[in-house]
């Protein structure tokens, strides 16, 4: 699950529900003396929305194990006996993936791709380990 971010999103969000809800009903009873309930609801449901999603990404920031953690064990689970981790690096390409052999047959078993020292340091912390096997 991706991490909701509402850095990006969340003045726009907070905004619009402010104008949406104050700003434009407050004007039309300056003019008109009348009030303009759906609008304000429609505000106050928005404003709510960011509250919610706010929230969310509070829940996400406190949680002691990252999302992309949680993930990537019920992807891909590892069994340190019957398993070890290992960087297979490619001779030509350079590309790195990161992944689990087997111990009885060899089978390798990607979980992802390590473009940077963070991706690795990723894998290692998704899966409380601290060597990984290179192979090429």
């Amino acid at each position: 699950m991706k991490k909701v971010n509402s850095i990006h999103f969340g003045g726009q969000m907070l905004g619009t529900g402010i104008l949406i809800g104050a700003v434009i009903p407050g004007l039309v009873w300056i003019f008109t003396r009348s009030i303009l309930f759906p609008l304000i609801i429609v505000g106050i449901v928005i404003i709510a929305a960011f509250v919610i999603v706010m929230i969310i990404e509070a829940y996400q920031d406190n949680d002691k194990t990252p999302s992309y953690a949680k993930r990537m064990k019920e992807q891909t689970p590892f069994d340190p006996e019957k398993q070890y981790a290992v960087i297979r690096c490619s001779i030509c390409t350079g590309e790195k993936v990161a992944g689990f052999r087997r111990k009885d047959d060899g089978h390798f078993t990607d979980v992802m791709v390590i473009r940077t020292k963070e991706d690795e340091q990723r894998f290692k912390t998704a899966y409380n380990l601290d060597k990984i096997k290179k192979e090429y």
